[in-house]
């Protein structure tokens, strides 16, 4: 699925008329929401996120649009200070996401009359993840393969290795800015809703560490719960004990802008309607 997207998403320019496409890049900051964040919505510990793609306006209202994102989140239990408890717990992980997504936009205002518009879009995307964190020497460390809640074990049947790449349903909204007669500055917020509780790799409760031990190996003990790094803290704790938030998916979400450059010829002529652009030179759509 993500290499059908992405394959769309290369193709758009060389099928749709010019007059109507734009190139778009973005740019901003990415976060997540999940067992080891306790606000839902934050910039603390933010990731970079950038992302190339191609938007098409089928009318005034609506417009389609591709892109192809990377981006960082992660996050540490030192910093969730709204949970009680998990400083102890000690857990923490980062991974890069490579994302490739397919949406749909309606615009409130048409652009080729007014300067600016807010807008909606939803649509599907495809990811790819692969959460890892550090050990006390600073070696990064995969964190699937340890399967640290049981995973693939055969002591626990029903936990199933997690797949790493999974579909997601991305949704948000902005403002857009008509800057010239080819550019449109977009700031938005586009939060996805997945359907993995693994994207951290926490999620459900404690394994028994000595059926870990025995399959896995203590790196994958040590990860499993890592309060033993914490000065004072409990040891492992007992088989069954709560680890994660299975009821609770976890989210990712950026925050950013949009910058979208007009192919085609720009204002010289009307949208075939007789209509012409905006004192500014907003884009104008051939139908």
């Amino acid at each position: 699925m993500k290499y059908i997207l992405i394959i769309s998403i290369l193709c758009l320019p060389s099928v749709l008329p010019a007059q109507q496409l734009h190139g778009d890049i973005y740019g901003g900051l990415a976060n997540y929401s999940g067992d080891l964040q306790g606000k839902r919505y934050t910039f603390n510990h933010s990731g970079a996120m950038v992302g190339l793609g191609i938007s098409y306006d089928i009318n005034n209202k609506f417009t389609v649009r591709g892109v192809a994102t990377y981006l960082n989140v992660g996050a540490d239990d030192k910093y969730n200070t709204t949970a009680t408890g998990v400083t102890f717990r000690n857990l923490n992980f980062k991974t890069h996401i490579q994302e490739a997504q397919l949406a749909l936009e309606y615009n409130f205002f048409d652009l080729t009359e007014r300067s600016f518009t807010p807008y909606l879009f939803a649509g599907v995307a495809a990811f790819h993840f692969q959460p890892y964190s550090y050990d006390t020497l600073g070696n990064k460390v995969l964190l699937r393969p340890l399967s640290t809640e049981g995973e693939g074990l055969a002591a626990y049947p029903d936990r199933k290795p997690y797949n790493t790449k999974q579909l997601a349903i991305p949704f948000g909204g902005g403002v857009k800015f008509a800057l010239s007669d080819r550019i449109l500055l977009g700031v938005e917020i586009s939060l996805r809703k997945l359907f993995t509780d693994y994207l951290d790799d926490v999620s459900k409760n404690y394994v028994d560490s000595a059926i870990l031990l025995a399959e896995r190996g203590p790196t994958a003990v040590e990860f499993a719960y890592r309060g033993n790094e914490i000065h004072g803290a409990p040891g492992y704790p007992a088989a069954g004990s709560q680890r994660g938030n299975p009821k609770n998916k976890d989210w990712y979400y950026t925050t950013g802008i949009r910058i979208s450059y007009l192919f085609g010829s720009g204002n010289s002529g009307t949208d075939g309607r007789g209509k012409k652009g905006n004192h500014l030179g907003c884009p104008i759509r051939v139908y």
